[in-house]
């Protein structure tokens, strides 16, 4: 019975496919993790090689203000088709995080689409993006548009490229991410 445990794969992989971004906007390991359901709702999380969670690393501060005049905390939803949610392109930060080092890291949407949610309990608790990235620890919740909903994998990596590109990071650069 045990083993059977074990082997049963997880929630996430159950029902959600793993794309990934490496390197968003030219920076080295900045990589980002899009989690797809089969309902098009993707979560945006860090993938697993980002610098924030690496070793030894812990989170001064979550700030989901991009700019003076666009918070994505005041993002409202409502209705069945999710209005009012704000529009983000491809390239759309979503929140900065300050490491305790002062390295500090833009987290983007990946994805062109409607933000449904944020998650409003890393701002409480930061550590749940370091100890639980893809599940409590997610960044934010998008919809793609239905029309676009099948392209929007163009430009991302399956979980094998991904790794590929992990690999090959580790055995061509000098120092590690």
């Amino acid at each position: 019975m045990e083993e059977a445990d074990k082997k049963a794969p997880s929630v996430i992989d159950r029902y959600y496919t793993r794309w990934y971004k490496t390197d968003m906007k030219g920076k080295p390991c900045e990589d980002h993790c899009i989690l797809q359901h089969s309902n098009r709702i993707c979560v945006i999380t860090l993938a697993e090689s980002h610098p924030i969670l690496q070793t030894g690393r812990k989170i001064k501060s979550i700030n989901y203000r991009i700019s003076d005049g666009c918070s994505r905390l005041n993002n409202k939803v409502s209705g069945k088709s999710k209005r009012g949610g704000q529009f983000l392109t491809e390239f759309a930060p979503l929140c900065r995080i300050t490491c305790t080092d002062n390295m500090e890291y833009t987290v983007f949407s990946c994805i062109r689409g409607r933000l449904l949610e944020v998650n409003e309990d890393i701002l409480k608790q930061p550590d749940l993006l370091l100890e639980k990235p893809t599940t409590e620890g997610y960044i934010a919740v998008i919809l793609p548009k239905l029309e676009e909903s099948k392209s929007i994998t163009n430009g991302l990596l399956t979980r094998e490229q991904y790794e590929d590109v992990v690999s090959k990071r580790t055995t061509q650069q000098p120092e590690p991410c």
